[in-house]
Formats: C-alpha cells, sequence, structure tokens
C-alpha cells in the first residue's frame, strides 16, 4: 500500500501521520477472525482500530469486546460493538492497542492517554497482544517518552521518594510531575487514581525497573509492559511492518 502523503503550507512533502495508524490499524483487523473474543485499546491508533471493527460487526462479523476504557467503551458503543467484561468471560483470544514506545524485545511504554492499569489488566487476560502503531514508536532503548506511573494520592511524597529509590537501583534518573489534564487540574484516571510522568530518557533494564516499581505500595500500576506484546504492526513511509516477537 503507498504511504499517506500531504504538503504542508511551505509546500514541503509530509507522511500522514494519521493515516498510517489507520493503515496499522487496518492490518491488525486481518488478525481477527468470526467469533473471537478481543480487547479493545485505547488511543489515537486503537480509536481507528474501534472504528474498523464497527464496520466489519456491521457488515456482519461476529466478536465481542472488553474496553480498555471509559473512552474505549464509549466509542464502541457507538459503533454497536457487542461489549463484556472479564467478569463474564475467562480470558481474550487478542488485545488490539497502541504504544508510546516500543523496543526491539517488545517491551513497551504505555499510559500516555491514562489508560495503563486497565489496558495492562486486559492485556494480560489475552492470549496475544498486537501492537499497532506508526513506526516512529519503534525505539532501540524505551525512556524518550516520558514513563507513566499510576499512584494513590493518599502518601504522595512517600511514593515519590520511593520511586526515586527504584530509578536509583535501576541506573536511571530523571524528573517527576504529577500528570495534569487539559483544564489545569490534576489529571484522574477512570480508576480514580493519579499519574506521575517520569522523564528518564533512557531506560537500559525495563524488566528490572517493572519488577521495583511494582513493589512500591503506592504505585498502582506502571507504564513498563514486559512479555504481553508478541506482535507489532507498525506503518511507515515505506509501508507495512510486521515483527513477530522472537
Amino acid at each position: 500500500m503507498r504511504p499517506p502523503e500531504r504538503w504542508d503550507s511551505k509546500g514541503q512533502h509530509q507522511v500522514d501521520m494519521d493515516a498510517l495508524k489507520r493503515q496499522a490499524a487496518a492490518r491488525a483487523l486481518e488478525q481477527v477472525e468470526d467469533g473471537m473474543k478481543l480487547g479493545l485499546g485505547t488511543g489515537s491508533t486503537a480509536k481507528h482500530f474501534v472504528d474498523l471493527l464497527g464496520e466489519k460487526v456491521a457488515a456482519g462479523l461476529r466478536v465481542i469486546c472488553v474496553p480498555t476504557s471509559e473512552a474505549t467503551r464509549v466509542q464502541a458503543e457507538a459503533c454497536k460493538i457487542p461489549l463484556t467484561t472479564l467478569e463474564a468471560i475467562d480470558h481474550l483470544d487478542v488485545t488490539i492497542d497502541g504504544a508510546d514506545e516500543i523496543d526491539p524485545a517488545f517491551c513497551l511504554i504505555k499510559g500516555g492517554g491514562g489508560a495503563l492499569l486497565r489496558e495492562k489488566i486486559v492485556a494480560a487476560a489475552s492470549d496475544r497482544m498486537i501492537v499497532i502503531a506508526d513506526d516512529s514508536k519503534w525505539v532501540e532503548v524505551l525512556g524518550r517518552y516520558p514513563l507513566p506511573i499510576e499512584v494513590i494520592p493518599f502518601g504522595l511524597a512517600a511514593t515519590r521518594r520511593a520511586i526515586e529509590q527504584a530509578f536509583a537501583q535501576s541506573g536511571v534518573s530523571g524528573q517527576m510531575e504529577v500528570r495534569k489534564a487539559k483544564d489545569g487540574h490534576v489529571f484522574v484516571t477512570d480508576g480514580g487514581h493519579w499519574i506521575v510522568d517520569a522523564h528518564l530518557g533512557r531506560i537500559a533494564d525495563p524488566p528490572r525497573l517493572a519488577g521495583l516499581l511494582s513493589l512500591i505500595p503506592g504505585v498502582v500500576e506502571h507504564g513498563l509492559f514486559i512479555g504481553l506484546a508478541r506482535t507489532a504492526v507498525l506503518a511507515g513511509a515505506q509501508g507495512i511492518r510486521v515483527i513477530e516477537r522472537r
């Protein structure tokens, strides 16, 4: 497929990144079979997947899905996609979701949209996770994108000190800031928690950092997804790449 193109105000050639995300979503949709139980991701790329899935459902595809956020639930309902919960079914066949970064070991940073807790629960309940993204999200080393850490507001100062100790033990450092919503108030997740974004620059050992963060009582969840993704569908200027975890 020829990559989508456009021209900016200065007449310079650009690649339409939103259209690339839609191409990645369309390729991942080819993996969906009739009767499957799906996890529906959250974010700009996953939004394209939900739209395209809705078209397939309208044409007769039979699926049942678990959304990873209230925003995705509302979108899926508008697309008339049948929904369920993890209380009603014991597992999912596949989750299709985006990522903020993915490295060659298939470690991910997720949570830019604030849904990392539900995203990880749904991914872990799935037989397979497919990541869909534009190819700028494929990186040699994680960390350029801020790492989201979902926290309990109570005792936040103590939690932040424990997070800093985890950083030191895993050989990373950087500034942390409590995420703000567009209205300037603290961003609150669907679970009622806050998010601390850590600007680390480079995470040399994501599994080690993930393990240390998971031990902190005030940390509900973190945006390092380790060992969950099996396939990456990346759309770029040269077309679509499908990469499988070895």
